[in-house]
């Protein structure tokens, strides 16, 4: 019995009862035969010698998981099955073999992450994680698992869960090992929460006639997103797919009808097609219909803003846009010079001003002559940061969420330009400017950015603010910190990866997984820009990031509590006893 364990007689066993062997390896002898078993329950590792075993069901007695003795199975989902090792006996010795036969291997770890979403079990998903890390599977690939189910198992389409998940595959280069798994972990949670109970989301099937020329799809999209039928344009656009339109092309059709109307659903209709779109490099060619028709039924019942008195009163914001649009539908703004046609202090000013028609104007001007509609974008987008640099504590609470809002909007125009620079999409500049306006009572009192006089040669620990964000109300604290650090001359990896950790210890809610996404990919587009115009603009998304985190911290931290454990179970630690 070359490598194998040997556990001592089976008298003995029948007389003394469980007995531990080497590795960790319990051995009982029940209804006349022998079994052993990995010693500690799969869910969170109380030894299982001290548990009952009767009539083929092991019972452990800390949380009263049960197990069939003989395969290991579990009867209780949220429990994991325990290791099972075969078992010989030779002239009345028992040997066991130190290799359990159903040990979990990479494709056990996604079959398994895959039932927890299903089941909606934040344990068995953060275990599955970690096997699969700890393995090398590519953290990419993990969370394709996730998106995949999500586009597939919620009836209602794309919302909130899967943007987080996208969101958190984006920033895993920011983190360290431990904040990716937490990362994961939030993304992946969040998306079996939302799908729990919602039903398998089954797709409709293109039309019979895939020759119908682009345009006229895309007419068609369109004109069925305006009378919210979705399922037409779900053929319509499934069409398209298996049409084989690239997918530059999609998202052009797609954000048109996301930019028919003004500002809808206060902006994550946009930022939730940037989304989807982004989450595409990370899953297979063959989903990629799932994910894109996922997103349709968000337009079934979706809040146009020119409908809203806000956009009507007391200055009329619908009527001058209207008339810019109907001139951006004869234009073609895809070859935009982006030569400094536009001063970048100028336009920004004139964003955060009182004068919305003045800016209009000043947009307009831009990109008619020829300003690229990228920058003009991405300058659009630090002025939304801006408005959360100034946000004052004074203000309601749940006010934080509409400069967000406004913020995320505007980094998913700058992205989806990126991506495509339609005329129609510009319009979407346009709604991100006048939602900036409208914010500027936000900024009124107005918060004041940190003057700090301290810096010093060698930079804070980044660890510091974590301690800072212990404790509740610390917004000014937290960015007088955060000033110290960047004007020490600290780097910005180290920092963005404890915001990461400020984020992902927390039991966050939907729109702080969004800050801190966009703010790093705003930031990542001015990292290689010099000059003091760039240096300020890191800066103000650095502040805007910390402001926003501070002032949602700390939580009670349940979710995050949950990967450590999956993480000390993995590494072989004993939860029941004192560190």
């Amino acid at each position: 019995m070359n490598g194998w364990i040997q556990a001592g007689t089976v008298e003995v066993l029948q007389e003394q009862g469980p007995k531990l062997i080497k590795g960790g390896i319990v051995v009982f002898y029940h209804e006349d035969k022998v079994h052993a078993l990995d010693n500690r329950c799969p869910h969170l590792g109380f030894p299982l010698h001290m548990g009952s075993l009767c009539k083929g069901i092991l019972t452990c007695h800390w949380h009263h998981a049960r197990f069939d003795v003989c395969s290991g199975g579990t009867l209780d989902p949220w429990a994991d099955d325990v290791p099972v090792h075969d078992v010989t006996i030779q002239n009345g010795l028992v040997w066991v073999n130190p290799n359990s036969r159903n040990s979990y291997q990479v494709q056990q770890y996604k079959d398994r992450l895959l039932n927890g979403l299903k089941q909606n079990i934040g344990l068995v998903i953060a275990k599955a994680i970690v096997g699969l890390m700890e393995a090398g599977v590519p953290e990419t690939e993990i969370a394709a698992i996730g998106i995949e189910f999500g586009v597939k198992q919620r009836r209602q389409g794309w919302g909130s869960g899967l943007t987080i998940l996208a969101a958190m595959a984006n920033v895993l280069p920011k983190l360290d090992k431990q904040g990716r798994i937490l990362a994961l972990f939030q993304g992946l949670l969040h998306t079996a929460r939302e799908s729990a109970g919602s039903g398998t989301r089954y797709l409709l099937d293109p039309l019979p006639n895939t020759s119908v020329s682009e345009e006229r799809l895309t007419e068609w999209y369109r004109d069925c997103i305006e009378v919210r039928d979705t399922r037409g344009a779900e053929r319509v656009l499934l069409t398209a797919v298996q049409a084989g339109v690239e997918e530059k092309r999609l998202f052009s059709m797609m954000s048109m009808a996301a930019t028919d109307h003004f500002y809808i659903n206060g902006g994550h209709t946009l930022d939730f097609h940037n989304k989807a779109f982004e989450s595409l490099k990370y899953v297979g060619h063959e989903q990629r219909k799932y994910v894109l028709a996922s997103l349709v039924p968000m337009f079934g019942n979706v809040t146009r803003s020119e409908e809203l008195h806000s956009w009507q009163s007391p200055v009329n914001l619908v009527q001058p846009l209207t008339e810019v649009f109907e001139e951006l539908s004869k234009q073609d703004l895809s070859s935009g010079s982006g030569s400094p046609i536009i001063d970048d202090e100028e336009l920004f000013q004139a964003l955060l001003g009182d004068d919305p028609l003045r800016t209009i104007r000043m947009l307009t001007e831009a990109l008619f002559g020829g300003a690229s509609p990228v920058r003009i974008s991405q300058i659009v987008a630090l002025a939304a940061a801006e408005r959360i640099v100034r946000f004052h504590t004074n203000n309601d609470f749940g006010d934080w969420i509409s400069v967000l809002h406004t913020f995320t909007h505007a980094h998913a125009v700058h992205e989806g330009l990126i991506r495509s620079t339609d005329s129609m999409l510009v319009r979407g500049i346009f709604h991100t400017a006048a939602t900036i306006y409208i914010d500027r009572f936000l900024n009124i009192p107005a918060a004041q950015r940190p003057n700090v006089m301290d810096a010093t040669s060698e930079a804070p620990q980044p660890s510091e603010l974590l301690e800072i964000l212990d404790k509740q109300q610390q917004v000014a604290p937290a960015a007088a910190w955060v000033i110290r650090y960047l004007r020490s001359g600290g780097e910005p990896e180290p920092l963005f990866n404890v915001l990461g950790h400020a984020l992902l210890r927390e039991d966050a809610e939907f729109h702080t997984f969004q800050m801190y996404e966009a703010a790093v990919a705003e930031y990542d587009h001015w990292a290689s820009e010099p000059g003091a115009f760039s240096e300020k603009a890191r800066e103000t998304l650095v502040l805007a990031v910390t402001r926003y985190l501070a002032s949602h911290a700390p939580t009670s931290r349940e979710t995050p509590h949950t990967a450590k454990i999956a993480w000390r179970l993995h590494r072989g630690e004993k939860l029941f006893e004192e560190k």
